[in-house]
């Protein structure tokens, strides 16, 4: 009788979107499934990252035999640097994803001593007692994978992000026969990506942003400028093969999309024909209705290319009235203003500014699969334990009854960060739970963890201010040797400076000698009094800061 347990434990990504990282353990082996990140909320101030808390993975760090990325985006990628700083494991992905993987582990110094391995779909490796199949995926990047994971109690398939497209631009289908072969060896446990739960019917093929685009090109008679996502290889090969069939050269600006069709071109997956592309400075040689401007900052990123280029601030990218800009992307939740800033500015210099509204046609597609794709898998895997993974919690309870409903599904296991879910070949119990969460990274010049109180902190200066209380005090005499100095900086209302002197001055005066020479003592004195003034008088509770001055 089977007593010993596969252990599935989410680190990040399950009740939140980004930060995708899942370890599976059998024993003394545990596999890392991707490293992302998750861009801050507004109110996580000064925060430029966050990533999931490893700490389990460093308390197990000599169990820990790999990490594998499913592809190459941010919220599957983002956190590596972080992670291996920490654990020193070899990292397995295709070779579009490593491309990526190399340039942020070589900004971050950590190549050197980083020990990549490239994997290919239909090929297994073995890592302790797991044996690894990648699977053809398709989704908004290039070479992405499914993992088909053989462990002692029964296969795991892991979908990493996906869309069941049938006719992507590279010809690389989704490989649906693979996950019905292993549907007829029986499925111990799927781990599906729940992004698009909530749409019904199909997400469309990449192809089918074609048609609205190539109207788009054909009705600009000035410049067109391009935008969507650096990452978004298809749409950028399909902005490529329109420019030519419209006749225009292209220019290139902004470092990540540079980044991006240098990588693709180098793998094969964007063909550029000689003399379609000028460098950037030679713009101004090409008549406006000759040139296509590629431009990164679909998101309206403050210091991105495009954001610049709204504002003429961009050296290479010139927007002028009658110039079309197309943004090929959805707004990402909470970019919204800053997206509308971009738009506003771009509608002040009279550019006709065409987004994804739908009504005359696509210009942009999700990369996830919608309800009905999520329905075929799960028919063709016919597993007997079902665990959504990516997105909300209502995403999760969402894609569990849409699981249970197939008939195909004996039970639907909804997993949050840090659950711990063991099975075996008949059973799978949520058993425990281990240490999960976010670390808040301020990147800067190096990689520094931001703790809560710093946050909260900043978010107190943000919005409440900060009052300074300058005391110069004789240490031996205790006597008060001039008058205290009280700044007050970020909140308005009526001038109370005065009266908080006085409230200094009679809180020291209440104070024994004794007492006076406890310089903690008298930092909470005052911090108490002066708290109790500026609420009474203002409503607001800034950041108090008692300062003495040693005579």
């Amino acid at each position: 009788m089977q007593t010993k347990k596969l252990k599935i434990i989410p680190l990040g990504g399950l009740g939140e979107f980004g930060m995708n990282c899942l370890a599976l353990r059998w024993e003394d082996d545990i596999i890392v499934i991707d490293a992302g990140l998750m861009f801050p909320e507004t109110e996580l101030l000064g925060v430029d990252i966050v990533v999931p808390d490893i700490s389990y993975l460093i308390e197990n760090k000599a169990h820990v035999r790999a990490i594998i990325l499913t592809h190459g985006h941010e919220d599957h990628i983002g956190g590596l640097p972080w992670i291996l700083s920490e654990l020193k494991v070899p990292v397995f992905a295709t070779e579009f994803t490593l491309a990526y993987v190399e340039g942020k582990l070589e900004e971050h110094h950590l190549l050197d001593e980083t020990t990549l391995i490239e994997i290919t779909p239909k090929e297994k490796f073995t890592l302790g007692p797991f044996t690894i199949e990648p699977i053809r995926v398709t989704h908004s990047l290039v070479d992405c994978v499914a993992l088909a994971i053989e462990t002692p109690v029964g296969i795991v398939i892991h979908t990493g992000d996906f869309k069941i497209d049938l006719s992507p631009l590279d010809d690389q289908a989704f490989d649906l026969h693979t996950f019905a072969e292993y549907g007829k060896r029986g499925v111990l446990a799927l781990l599906q990506d729940s992004t698009n739960v909530e749409r019904t019917g199909y997400t469309p093929s990449e192809r089918a942003v074609i048609p609205r685009l190539d109207e788009v090109f054909s009705q600009t008679k000035k410049k067109l400028f391009f935008s969507c996502f650096s990452s978004s290889i298809f749409r950028i090969r399909i902005a490529l093969e329109l420019a030519r069939k419209h006749g225009r050269k292209v220019a290139i600006v902004g470092r990540s999309m540079m980044e991006s069709t240098e990588i693709a071109q180098d793998l094969g997956y964007i063909d550029i024909p000689s003399g379609l592309v000028i460098n950037s400075g030679q713009v101004r040689d090409f008549s406006p209705e000759q040139l296509m401007i590629l431009i990164s900052g679909t998101q309206g990123e403050p210091m991105s290319a495009l954001s610049r280029a709204a504002v003429d601030n961009n050296k290479y990218a010139h927007i002028d009235s009658g110039d079309t800009v197309i943004l090929s992307s959805r707004i990402i939740p909470g970019n919204e203003k800053s997206i509308f800033r971009v738009i506003d500015h771009l509608c002040r210099r009279d550019a006709n500014v065409v987004c994804d509204d739908g009504s005359n046609g696509l210009i942009h597609v999700s990369g996830h699969g919608s309800q009905e794709e999520q329905r075929l898998l799960i028919n063709l895997v016919r597993p007997k334990f079902f665990i959504p993974i990516h997105g909300d919690y209502r995403h999760l309870q969402k894609h569990s009854q849409v699981a249970i409903e197939t008939g195909a599904v004996e039970h639907a296991i909804i997993l949050e960060d840090g659950d711990v879910l063991e099975l075996d070949s008949n059973d799978a119990r949520k058993r425990d739970k281990i240490t999960a969460g976010r670390i808040l990274i301020d990147s800067g010049s190096s990689i520094d963890v931001v703790e809560d109180l710093v946050i909260r902190d900043r978010r107190i200066l943000s919005e409440d201010g900060i009052v300074l209380a300058v005391l110069a005090i004789n240490k031996r005499t205790g006597k008060v040797e001039q008058q205290p100095e009280v700044i007050m900086r970020g909140f308005g209302g009526a001038d109370i400076t005065d009266q908080a002197r006085e409230v200094v001055l009679s809180t020291l005066d209440s104070l024994s000698i004794e007492q006076k020479s406890d310089y903690g003592m008298v930092k909470e004195k005052v911090r108490a009094e002066l708290k109790r003034l500026i609420q009474k008088t203002t409503g607001r509770r800034p950041m108090i800061m008692p300062v003495i001055l040693e005579i």
